[in-house]
């Protein structure tokens, strides 16, 4: 991963350096301007071990991983490598499949296959004539590339459902009913439908030599997206239809004797996930171990926090990604990064969760320039396997500035700034504070180091701005007060290492 450095005294102030920004004041001398704001920091009360950083598979791996050599490599080096962006969790997608017959409908990507064979001949899941487990060799390919690259003490692998197969479903087929509010699993088919996911998780794991944690078997079930014309797979379910297979889904592990837990619902926001768990069983509720949670909407986010709490869940942010309205496709421009990063910051800060997952890192670049779209870390061509074209852009810079320095373990703390993130390894005491400033002003940022078990420190940073991505300073001594000159359309991370540690 290339950077670029830059001096210390820029980034990081021991006392007041000139500015350098884009913002000044309205005089004829043109002196800088900037604002101060004193981040108080509660290190009382640490989150719990975060668990990482990931994307979900699904339709970029599905095309990806037949990329040919050296491109497929190249990306699973970008996203995974420890000189990439060094994630460690994977969401899996187990496509349901429509009929072979059917015309094809769904989006490029998003077609991923299942692993049935002849159902119109009656399927038998015991036969096991009855599977193609040669099916969906693209993600599969990122499963062994994810594996070869993340420390197993690191790795988390989830898989994850949109819809049941064709043959499972009212309308036939796997985008949805007919109306879109209407629930698509045929009734009854919940224990056919576990066994499906059941028997997959399984065999993936055998024979990649892997394990799922959880199995994740609706998304974003109590919508109105899902219909059967839909260009993607999903299906609707009632709190209700959602209870019955959490419980079917639960006793079809019981019966194979499976460790992976269960997670849900992936609803798209906290405002619907609301509603789910209050509508759902009891029984239903019980048997979820892991609850997750899209944040496609910023209204309500801590709510979630006291329904993981009070329940003795864990929590994940298990999918989101975002572009700002009205910004075309561009790999360079800083808004779709700075978004990105506010995100994550909302994110961690009101919910606690124990771990963020981005929707796709890989995203299929736009034909229609006037109508695109900044979705992605990357921009790559999905149209030629064979030579394909791809643009690592400022998304995934900014992303860079969270995944490289906040690592599984650490916990992050409390911060009265908004538009900051703290995390602490608590085995070295290092320090970790991203901030993103989105607008054009700069911005002082007095952040104080307590605690006298840090002793003396040094402390390094990294910008990401329109300039630069993820450029380094020399590392420099630092005391436990610390100012951070925060640029405008920026994000910059301080990594402020106790002096003790670094001589070992």
């Amino acid at each position: 991963m290339k950077s670029r450095s830059l001096s210390l005294p820029c980034m990081v102030l021991m006392g007041l350096c000139l500015l350098r920004s884009g913002a000044h004041a309205e005089n004829k001398d043109e002196k800088p301007v900037y604002v101060s704001a004193v981040v108080n920091v509660d290190w009382r009360h640490p989150g719990l071990p975060f668990e990482g950083w990931g994307t979900a598979l699904a339709w970029f791996a599905h095309v990806t991983g037949r990329f040919a050599e050296p491109h497929r490599t190249e990306l699973a080096d970008l996203l995974y490598g420890r000189d990439g962006l060094a994630l460690n969790i994977a969401r899996y997608n187990i496509g349901g499949g429509n009929a072979p017959e059917t015309a094809s409908y769904l989006r490029l990507g998003a077609d991923v296959p299942g692993f049935w064979r002849k159902p119109g001949e009656g399927w038998h899941p015991d036969s096991d004539d009855a599977w193609d487990w040669s099916a969906d060799a693209g993600q599969r390919w990122w499963l062994d590339a994810i594996k070869a690259r993340v420390a197993p003490r690191d790795l988390i692998l989830e898989a994850f459902s949109n819809s049941p197969p064709y043959f499972m479903t009212r309308s036939g087929r796997v985008s949805g009913h007919v109306n879109a509010l209407e629930d698509n699993l045929a009734p009854g088919f919940e224990t056919q439908f576990s066994r499906y996911l059941a028997r997959v998780t399984t065999e993936l794991e055998r024979r990649h030599g892997i394990r799922f944690r959880t199995l994740s078997p609706i998304n974003e079930p109590n919508t109105p997206y899902w219909f059967s014309t839909n260009t993607q797979e999903g299906a609707h379910w009632s709190p209700e239809a959602q209870s019955r297979m959490y419980i079917a889904l639960a006793q079809v592990l019981r019966e194979n004797g499976m460790r992976t837990e269960i997670s849900g619902p992936d609803e798209t926001n906290p405002q619907t996930l609301f509603v789910d768990w209050a509508g759902m069983s009891t029984e239903a509720k019980a048997v979820i171990q892991q609850i997750n949670v899209h944040s496609y909407e910023w209204i309500g986010k801590s709510g979630v926090k006291d329904i993981a709490e009070t329940s003795g869940k864990r929590l994940w942010m298990s999918e989101t990604d975002l572009s700002p309205a009205n910004v075309r496709e561009d790999s360079n421009d800083m808004r779709p990064a700075i978004a990105l990063a506010q995100q994550i910051i909302t994110d961690i800060n009101s919910m606690s969760p124990r771990a963020w997952v981005l929707w796709q890192a890989v995203e299929n670049r736009s034909s229609d320039p006037k109508n695109s779209s900044n979705w992605g870390l990357i921009k790559a061509d999905y149209s030629n396997l064979e030579r394909p074209e791809y643009q690592v852009t400022k998304k995934f810079w900014a992303f860079a500035n969270f995944t490289k320095f906040i690592r599984p373990g650490y916990r992050f703390l409390k911060s009265d700034n908004p538009d900051t993130l703290v995390a602490e390894n608590p085995t070295t005491n290092e320090v970790a504070i991203v901030a993103v400033n989105p607008g054009i002003v700069s911005r002082m940022l007095d952040i104080r180091l307590p605690d006298a078990k840090r002793g003396k420190l040094t402390c390094q940073t990294f910008i990401t701005q329109a300039e630069d991505s993820l450029a380094t300073s020399q590392p420099a001594s630092c005391s436990g007060r610390l100012t951070i000159h925060s640029r405008p359309m920026s994000v910059v991370t301080v990594v402020a290492t106790p002096n003790v540690l670094r001589r070992k």
